[in-house]
């Protein structure tokens, strides 16, 4: 299996499994396409491990393989950052045992791949049931709704379980409804029941003499601190560009700049100026690597004599 978070990943809206899913396609890579078809998400599907796996084909045949497959829409790969500040690259792999066009591909990499419309089928012929009598309908219960507990409710329930979590602490009725208040305050700042039991019952002395009059001076000693709503950091990494590579060569390029999978030295070279947006892209993208050396090194120069 790959790394938590990376290998293969199934791509949505497949059609089910059948015999001749992959029979377009040559032998060798008919077989390596089922192999992976059948793995789990998340196996590692480089290869390298694939060569391991297949004792049939060597690595540089499961490699032309696996371009064969992204040439025919079974494949797809694109690199994307990850980690906290966006510094590390990953490859993502998306596998389909439905070829998928170009722009099918595309859109999946954007999070807007569409959805097919598969036909359903038409329901069997049965009679039609037999009318509801008036009286039969208002026999029907309705469903019960659930009760919601306020927080002095789930305090008092937290307080009755103490002493069972530790003999230490039994609390009486009326001293369980002494405390809610207090308890209950944990609640409205946040606080999980479990997290309301923890810090009544962690770190308690060998004996407790009066349990009513300790649980009381931990609920208002250990007060947790009002906490101000913060909305959610908008998620930047939906603003970073992505990238995906060449199926021939491998260079890695903006999608925009792909066309079919290809660069422009493999789609023929077309001559002509290079685009202002290509040549931004490349700046843009070596701006990024000299930052991520520059983070690897933590600010030391490399050059400096010791």
């Amino acid at each position: 299996m790959a790394a938590p978070g990376y290998g293969k990943r199934s791509a949505p809206d497949q059609k089910p499994k059948a015999e001749g899913d992959f029979a377009h396609l040559p032998a060798r890579v008919a077989h390596i396409a089922a192999y992976i078809d059948r793995l789990p998400d998340g196996a590692a599907v480089d290869g390298k491990t694939l060569a391991k796996e297949i004792a049939l084909y060597g690595q540089m045949a499961v490699l032309s393989a696996l371009r064969l497959l992204e040439k025919a829409g079974h494949l797809f790969r694109f690199r994307d950052r990850v980690g906290e500040n966006g510094t590390q690259w990953a490859w993502r792999t998306y596998f389909s045992r439905t070829a998928r066009e170009e722009s099918w591909w595309q859109r999946l990499r954007r999070g807007d791949a569409p959805k097919e419309q598969t036909p359903e089928p038409a329901p069997a012929s049965e009679p039609a049931p037999e009318p509801l009598e008036a009286e039969a309908l208002e026999a029907e219960p309705a469903a019960a709704e659930v009760p919601v507990k306020t927080p002095r409710a789930r305090a008092y329930a937290v307080l009755a379980q103490v002493g069972l979590v530790d003999p230490r602490l039994p609390l009486s009725a009326s001293e369980c409804a002494q405390l809610a208040p207090l308890a209950a305050e944990w609640l409205v700042r946040g606080v999980t029941d479990a997290q309301l039991m923890s810090g009544l019952t962690a770190g308690l002395p060998p004996d407790v003499h009066s349990p009513e009059a300790f649980t009381r001076k931990r609920l208002i000693a250990k007060l947790p601190p009002e906490r101000e709503h913060v909305a959610p950091a908008p998620d930047a990494g939906a603003a970073r560009p992505r990238l995906q590579e060449c199926r021939e060569c491998r260079v890695p390029g903006r999608p925009e700049n792909l066309p079919g999978g290809l660069c422009k030295d493999c789609r023929g070279g077309e001559g002509g100026e290079v685009p202002v947006g290509e040549v931004a892209a490349v700046h843009e993208l070596c701006a990024d690597i000299r930052a991520e050396m520059r983070s690897m090194r933590g600010g030391r120069n490399p050059n400096r004599r010791i």
